[in-house]
């Protein structure tokens, strides 16, 4: 499979290149494609005229460095292969395995003339110790599963697979780089679910030091389940036989490991945060049916996800809308101005009309309010509402 440029998160990296007093810092679920965006980044300096021998890579899941157990080990290995007279280049994969890691980076910045990148699969371990040695010297950049626009680029239309079919293929297998729509489905659940497990066990389990994993996989289940439901730790308690304090700590740590994106609810009216009844959505919707094992018997819920993740994607800060008694599917908000996004299958049913216009209709402001379904054909809508077809919006 053709390996694509991740561009959107290439340019980020350009954009905080050679501020040597900031530690970029590649996050994201295993898999997503972290170690590819920093080879493909190491790369782009080569051709930019960065000597390769001033550019250090390590990746601390591969065996050639076994040996580098804590910061003294990683301290002599950067010692005996990095020149301190020049401006250098330092890639750190999976930098968390390595027990002190943050006293190596720290002492980096000091003693070095260095541009740091760091990869992890988990916002806990890099952002607590970072945010102690480095006071808010760095910068989170969040990489996420293929977007549509960039499945499409790894799997282009054919004449036997249009672009709505690759859609349909995008609803079911998710974006997890190593998956491939072309091949049979016990080929992709495979994938998903050996990510899956490496998740659980590796970047939760073990950090939350749970040996019986069985309640963190039933309470992972059970979010899969929900996707865009309302959660209700109290329940999922009773269920589980759990405490509650346990549940909510489960919970943290598998958006922590960004398997699920936590999404509170948003007051419209009084344009403020509600604190309970929050949703979660997976970081990938063929990961959430792999997990399930099931077949696509609902796709208004990973049409909803993929919208979610595609805002997440285009910096928006996501919430679900609350006015009254009805409910926005997301509020986004970037630079202070709000938008309200409904999302459903279809508006050529008139029920369904007259239900997702319903709720925009009441909020009273010049914020744009736009729906969002999977109709090839545009419905006149109200004014001051805007109806696309959710394809065309992905790919804008």
């Amino acid at each position: 499979m053709e390996e694509i440029p991740r561009h959107q998160y290439l340019a980020e990296l350009d954009e905080w290149r050679d501020e040597t007093d900031i530690v970029k810092v590649i996050l994201g679920v295993r898999r997503s494609g972290k170690s590819v965006v920093m080879d493909q980044y190491r790369r782009r300096l080569v051709e930019s005229g960065v000597s390769s021998k001033n550019i250090l890579f390590l990746n601390f899941e591969s065996s050639e460095l076994n040996g580098i157990r804590n910061h003294a080990d990683l301290n002599g290995y950067i010692r005996d292969n990095l020149r301190r007279d020049v401006r250098s280049y330092i890639f750190m994969d999976e930098v968390q395995r390595v027990n002190g890691w943050e006293l190596t980076v720290n002492s980096l910045m000091v003693d070095y003339d260095a541009d740091i990148y760091i990869t992890g699969s988990n916002a806990h371990v890099l952002s607590s110790e970072l945010s102690t040695y480095l006071s808010g010297r760095y910068v989170e950049i969040k990489v996420l599963p293929f977007s549509f626009r960039e499945f499409l680029e790894c799997h282009p239309v054919t004449d036997e697979c249009d672009r709505n079919g690759r859609f349909q293929q995008f609803l079911r297998t998710g974006g997890m780089p190593l998956t491939n729509p072309d091949k049979m489905d016990r080929y992709n659940s495979s994938i998903l679910d050996g990510i899956y497990n490496t998740v659980l066990l590796k970047d939760v389990a073990e950090r939350v030091g749970v040996k019986d994993v069985s309640n963190l996989d039933s309470i992972a289940r059970f979010l899969f389940d929900n996707t865009g439901n309302i959660t209700n730790i109290d329940n999922i308690a009773k269920s589980t036989g759990l405490s509650e304090k346990t549940v909510a700590r489960y919970i943290r740590s598998l958006t922590e490991a960004f398997l699920f994106y936590k999404v509170n609810r948003f007051d419209v009216k009084g344009k403020k945060l509600l604190n309970t009844h929050e949703k979660y959505y997976p970081v990938d919707t063929g990961l959430a049916r792999a997990v399930l094992d099931r077949g696509v018997d609902d796709t208004s819920r990973p049409l909803e996800n993929i919208v979610f993740l595609e805002l997440i994607r285009r910096g928006y800060r996501v919430r679900v809308g609350s006015f009254k008694d009805r409910e926005v599917d997301f509020t986004a908000e970037k630079n202070g101005v709000l938008e309200y996004y409904q999302v459903c299958l279809t508006m050529l049913n008139d029920s369904t009309y007259e239900r997702e216009i319903r709720s925009l209709k009441s909020i009273d402001d010049n914020y744009p309010k736009i729906i969002l379904s999977l109709d090839g054909v545009v419905r006149d809508v109200p004014d001051g509402l805007i109806h696309r077809n959710v394809i065309e919006w992905l790919l804008s």
